[in-house]
């Protein structure tokens, strides 16, 4: 018998990709892969020295984890410092990968969204806009 909760999984993991996603550019250095991604947020707390609860929220995307390859054809993971562009209007968004809380190191810059790993939640955070001309 199969597992139905995977197969459940997989056609819920269908149709966010088929319904609820945007188009949005994925950049490493001077590569950069066209992907469909569903917008997202989490919210982190930490504790700071003093005993201060800090609250950062990221902006996420939501993609399947065998859309993310380069120009080499190799699937990729989400490594801090890369950027996505979102457009907006005439212009991008520009959003920078990230580790939430990197000065204590707790939090990755990416998680799996599924068991079967099949989802990334890319964790990241506002930099710029881009004026298009």
């Amino acid at each position: 018998m199969a597992d139905l909760l995977q197969q459940g999984s997989a056609f819920l993991e269908a149709k966010r990709h088929q319904h609820m996603t945007r188009s949005v550019t994925y950049l490493r250095g001077a590569d950069s892969v066209q992907l469909q991604a569903t917008v997202g947020r989490t919210l982190f707390e930490q504790t700071d020295q003093f005993g201060v609860i800090q609250r950062i929220e990221s902006r996420d995307y939501l993609v399947r984890a065998v859309d993310l390859v380069f120009v080499a054809g190799q699937q990729a993971l989400p490594q801090v410092g890369d950027r996505i562009r979102e457009p907006a209007g005439t212009g991008a968004l520009i959003y920078e990968v990230m580790a939430p809380g990197a000065s204590g190191g707790a939090e990755p810059p990416f998680r799996f969204s599924d068991p079967e790993r099949t989802t990334l939640r890319i964790h990241t955070k506002f930099i710029g806009l881009e004026v298009l001309p």
